[in-house]
């Protein structure tokens, strides 16, 4: 199979894989590696490189959920709060071997749009690199993800944009 050949195949299998989806299997840190390098490939204007990434795993992954949890249910009024959203949080986070939160960083020297879709056209080099190496991912962004500026260290030049789920999944990729 020629280089072609393959890279259609890779973004014809892409898709985005939940934690549901995912076994207890950890993924083998140098593909963690592999992923997070495949990003810094992305397209970027004047090479601002605006993505910032921080993998979550183990305690730190558990951190997270629980705080994403009490930050779903402090800022829902009692009569709005769902017991199945805030056990999905956790569920999700928990189930997935990895987390990585998807950051835009805006250097002030392109427009803020720019900055953005380079983020993106960074993860979906990690969604690639994801379906090249049989791990399942998918990126969410809750609006709750606004609030994580403590655990994530935001600066005031920067924007979650959502986070990045990536496990070792049970479905054909």
């Amino acid at each position: 199979m020629n280089k072609a050949e393959v890279l259609k195949e890779i973004i014809e299998q892409r898709r985005s894989i939940f934690p549901k989806d995912y076994t207890e299997n950890e993924i083998p840190q140098n593909i963690i590696d592999e992923i997070l390098n495949s990003a810094t490939f992305a397209p970027n204007h004047k090479r601002t490189k605006p993505w910032r990434f921080k993998i979550f795993k183990g305690e730190e992954k558990a951190k997270l959920a629980s705080e994403m949890q009490a930050i779903y249910k402090a800022s829902q009024p009692e009569q709005l709060f769902l017991e199945k959203k805030y056990n999905d949080i956790g569920f999700k986070i928990n189930k997935a071997d990895a987390v990585a939160s998807i950051v835009v960083n805006f250097s002030g020297m392109v427009p803020e749009w720019e900055e953005i879709a380079a983020v993106s056209m960074a993860v979906q080099n990690m969604y690639l690199t994801c379906t090249a190496n049989g791990i399942g991912s998918y990126w969410s962004s809750p609006k709750i993800v606004e609030q994580l500026k403590e655990s994530l260290t935001i600066e005031e030049n920067q924007k979650c944009l959502g986070l990045f789920y990536m496990g070792i999944s049970n479905v054909a990729i």
